[in-house]
């Protein structure tokens, strides 16, 4: 008798939840959205929104098929989200903004260093470029100046693109700029150095001028802003140039940067 109670109470309260779960289903839960793309890019330069990154012409892999018999096809270059939702720099777009916007500049060229019997003036267009890019984007109280960059490449590469510093493994320093492997990955957020316009290149992308020279004044800006916490005082950029070098101010090398920056100056 007990056991038919008990069964027909066990029952009755499934029969309760049954109807309570039927007129009030638990919601659908819906992925992370993602985040928000902001419509207007981080530069007049930039090719994509704010949020995005542009990727060229690239093949990718189907099914074979009458229309694509080898199984390939070929996308359009277009901007893809960042997962982040912050600004990402890529080669591809580096690249591109280089070849649309820098050609204003060589008509301006650059005051010339004599002892590199006019090499140095190649660079000049895309010194002043990258320069006025990311004076643009991270807005320093006193903007960097082109000048200062032309004399911290004559001292680190001597303006050979090829220039190594004869290290291995993430010390290699390679490029106009030096940018060693390790501050590849800083650039890259790999170590949450940055907290927003990242750079992402290849090592051996460092031997483009074009990227090298991109990156190297990104990472003079990160230098800067070392160089302010550690000096405890308002940096200048030769605080932030001795902080690249990792070279104190009355180091030959730095003498060296100095004295060409004067004259470049004059």
């Amino acid at each position: 008798m007990l056991s038919k109670l008990f069964r027909r109470l066990v029952e009755f309260l499934i029969k309760i939840y049954r109807r309570k779960t039927k007129d009030n289903p638990s919601p659908t839960p819906t992925p992370n959205p993602k985040p928000p793309v902001d419509p207007k890019p981080v530069h007049p330069w930039r090719i994509c929104p704010l949020g995005e990154y542009w990727r060229n012409l690239h093949p990718r892999h189907v099914t074979p098929s009458k229309k694509h018999p080898d199984g390939i096809t070929t996308v359009k270059g277009h901007c893809v989200t960042n997962p982040s939702g912050k600004d990402q720099l890529y080669s591809e777009e580096m690249q591109l903004i280089a070849e649309k916007n820098f050609g204003q500049f060589k008509l301006i060229p650059l005051p010339e260093i004599p002892e590199f019997q006019k090499k140095d003036l190649v660079y000049d267009h895309i010194i002043q470029g990258w320069t006025q890019y990311w004076n643009d984007v991270l807005k320093p109280q006193e903007p960097l100046d082109p000048c200062l960059v032309k004399a911290l490449i004559a001292t680190e590469s001597g303006f050979n693109s090829n220039a190594w510093n004869k290290k291995h493994g993430r010390q290699r320093a390679r490029g106009l700029t030096q940018v060693t492997d390790q501050t590849l990955r800083y650039l890259s957020d790999d170590y949450h150095e940055l907290k927003d316009h990242f750079l992402h290149l290849k090592e051996d992308e460092t031997l483009d001028p074009n990227f090298s020279i991109c990156a190297g004044i990104r990472w003079l800006f990160r230098k800067k802003e070392i160089a302010n916490s550690k000096i405890g005082r308002k940096a200048s950029w030769i605080d932030a140039v001795g902080e690249y070098k990792h070279y104190k101010m009355d180091d030959p090398n730095m003498q060296k940067f100095i004295e060409i920056y004067k004259e470049l100056k004059i």
